[in-house]
């Protein structure tokens, strides 16, 4: 995820400008998964939540209360993932099976 130098830092995207960062940590586009927020209970997929962030990682916050539902951040040796913000977090990945037989 890239932040333009001459675009506001602090304004919010939905959750698909991280699909590039999600996707380097969970191997598939999670942009689909469902996350539900712990601060007030309510489930959206992580591309409707919003987003802050810059080259090193993203801030998930909820649309409906501002909770800060997950954290991501790159760095040199790996990612950290927090995710206390979320009560739960359900992603289906990809069917490997079919993508087998569709070559």
């Amino acid at each position: 995820m890239r932040v333009d130098k001459g675009r506001d830092a602090g304004a919010p995207l939905d959750g698909n400008a991280a699909a590039g960062l999600l996707g380097e940590l969970f191997g598939f586009d999670v942009t689909a998964a469902a996350v539900t927020c712990d601060g007030c209970g309510v489930q959206a997929k992580i591309g409707e939540v919003r987003v802050y962030g810059g080259p090193m990682g993203a801030i998930f916050r909820c649309l409906h209360c501002d909770t800060v539902v997950m954290g991501l951040v790159r760095t040199p040796v790996g990612f950290w993932l927090d995710m206390r913000g979320a009560r739960c977090f359900f992603a289906r990945p990809p069917n490997r099976e079919s993508r087998v037989q569709n070559r």
